[in-house]
């Protein structure tokens, strides 16, 4: 396979050639992937007029293309479909994607080869969902609808 057809991730060496530390590794980042997802939706997150943690917001005054999604993902760890698309329509196709991610790495440890990915799928989808994420973001600057 040459590099030009098929983008795949290299084989480790050392301590992350076993599998057993692979699935280990794996499950650990699925576990606090899945801790951190719940406590934000559980726990609560700071809110008001003042309290960002946007670098952008903070520097500009105006949200980012992805202000809204921590929100929006705390929303979906509570089961608040509705409330998660108000704060970033995109929140439910990001938490697919990476759960689909997962679930692919976790399938390639499991077939003990490397990662394969079709050739441009990532570049495509980095290019996609940019544009994406630029004209929601741009569509709600123009009628005030971000959430704050």
């Amino acid at each position: 396979m040459s590099v030009a057809n098929v983008a795949a991730v290299a084989a480790p060496r050392g301590f992350l050639a076993s599998r057993r530390t692979q699935l280990l590794l794996w499950l650990g980042a699925g576990a606090a992937g899945a801790a951190l997802f719940f406590a934000a939706g559980w726990v609560g997150l700071p809110s008001g007029a003042g309290y960002t943690i946007c670098a952008f917001r903070r520097i500009t005054g105006i949200p980012c293309p992805g202000c809204g999604l921590t929100r929006a993902m705390a929303a979906l760890a509570r089961g608040e479909l509705l409330l998660a698309l108000h704060f970033h329509p995109f929140a439910p196709l990001v938490l697919a994607e990476a759960a689909a991610l997962w679930a692919a790495i976790g399938n390639a440890i499991a077939r003990q080869r490397p990662l394969v990915l079709p050739a441009g799928l990532m570049e495509r989808i980095v290019v996609w969902q940019t544009a994406a994420f630029l004209v929601l973001w741009l569509g709600r600057l123009a009628t005030g609808t971000l959430p704050y």
